[in-house]
């Protein structure tokens, strides 16, 4: 699976995309997020505030609690503010 890191999620991670194995038991973006965030300290401080990153699934906005099932890319981005 694809995944994409946007504005300030990709400057903290220092990637803008990687190609992952997804684990058996991650079913929904708040599992990926969970799994993301253990797997180094760029990604934990990447989604510390959890709540407040966006996802997209083969670029379809979604909520923490989408199933992932059959996605091939998922992106996360930082809210945007306009002004």
């Amino acid at each position: 699976m694809k995944l994409l890191y946007f504005a300030w999620v990709r400057e903290k991670i220092g990637k803008s995309e990687e190609v992952i194995e997804l684990p058996e038991n991650v079913a929904t973006i708040a599992d990926l997020i969970n799994w993301l965030v253990e797997q180094g300290p760029e990604y934990k401080q990447a989604f510390a505030a959890k709540s407040t990153i966006n996802a997209a699934i083969d670029q379809t906005h979604v909520s923490h609690n989408t199933q992932l099932n059959n996605a091939n890319e998922i992106a996360f981005f930082p809210p945007v503010t306009g002004g």
